[in-house]
């Protein structure tokens, strides 16, 4: 089948992460993509090599109107995150589409979250009143964690490649210097505790070294020297997506971001903690407890993502070798439970089949 998956980049390349792996997942199934994404420039570092099968076009009006005179319509749209594809396709997919037993979809992505409504919503119906997709029906997608939702991306391999890593090969070939210390991945916003961290890293019995993502955990880092105390900082360029993998396998604890990364994170099966993208009416407070109600989060786990993401001020616990190993038998259960349901793309392809 032939799909069209529309993005826009809010901010912080997230939904162009999630996209892209979504597209790219496709792919490996056999089917045709086409990736509309309004800011393609991430996927240079992200994607380079691309991907055999998707076609990457940069949405402008322009292009939608190009495309939609000499191209075939999609059999499957699919809306992330509520960006509104371009009129012009859509007009060309409802020409083709019969109002009904109509075998095109249209698929409305919607962001991933633990919280109960998801499985209420996953699924329904949402007809279309407006031209020019007036008559047609979107049917909701949400990612989640339970077998009532749409579940979570997963290369069919992944755990096979996840087995077959080597972490002294990786660091080696990436020129970071390792003599089996801690490894921290950071990968984060501006976390309020973050210098409480850094500050508990530089006094720790055991020496950590912290690898620092480019970008905006790159620029929230304090000035400083490499070596401070017992902490040492390794700092990594843009990372690749399969290479982003690499470094959550590589370390003992992972610090990540917004959506895609936190789902990398429960696949590597490591400690690992989740800055939430923040919401002015603190909505994320609410999606944050939910994801720790869901993990079954022990006390500690739960008091630092709350420090880390600035719903409290009390001082940060010890990370401790008896802490990491509770928090590491948390982020396994949390694996083992999902690697015993469909992952996403298995869903959301027999939802399309369902639909049509």
């Amino acid at each position: 089948m032939r799909w069209d998956i529309f993005c826009k980049v809010i901010d912080n390349h997230g939904d162009a992460g999630v996209c892209w792996r979504l597209a790219a997942a496709l792919a490996g199934h056999g089917e045709t993509v086409r990736l509309w994404i309004d800011d393609p420039s991430a996927l240079a570092w992200m994607a380079p090599g691309g991907c055999k099968g998707v076609s990457v076009i940069a949405w402008t009006k322009d292009t939608a109107a190009i495309q939609a005179a000499n191209a075939p319509s999609p059999d499957v749209l699919v809306e992330a995150f509520g960006c509104d594809p371009a009129p012009e396709i859509v007009a060309v997919f409802a020409q083709q589409a019969p109002r009904s037993g109509s075998s095109h979809r249209w698929i409305n992505l919607e962001y991933l979250s633990a919280e109960p409504y998801v499985e209420r919503l996953h699924g329904l119906p949402s007809p279309v009143f407006r031209e020019p997709g007036a008559g047609l029906t979107k049917h909701f997608f949400y990612p989640g964690f339970t077998t009532a939702t749409g579940g979570l991306l997963r290369e069919p391999d992944l755990m096979a490649r996840r087995e077959r890593f080597d972490r002294g090969s990786w660091l080696s070939r990436h020129g970071i210097p390792w003599q089996g210390e801690l490894l921290v991945s950071l990968f984060c916003y501006e976390p309020p505790a973050l210098e409480a961290l850094l500050a508990q890293f530089e006094r720790a019995g055991q020496p950590t070294r912290l690898l620092v993502t480019a970008g905006r955990a790159t620029a929230a880092l304090p000035p400083g020297p490499a070596q401070r105390g017992a902490l040492s900082i390794s700092w990594l360029p843009y990372l690749q997506q399969a290479e982003f993998d690499h470094l959550l396998w590589a370390c003992d604890l992972n610090f990540v971001r917004g959506e895609d990364s936190l789902v990398r994170a429960i696949w590597a099966g490591a400690p690992f903690i989740w800055q939430i993208y923040p919401q002015d009416d603190d909505a994320h407070h609410t999606k944050l407890e939910a994801l720790l109600d869901w993990l079954t989060a022990p006390p500690s786990l739960r008091s630092f993502h709350h420090l880390w993401n600035g719903m409290a001020r009390n001082a940060l616990p010890d990370l401790t070798p008896a802490t990491l190993e509770s928090w590491g038998s948390t982020a396994l259960a949390a694996r083992a439970c999902l690697l015993g349901q469909d992952d996403l793309l298995t869903r959301l392809r027999r939802c399309v089949v369902q639909k049509s």
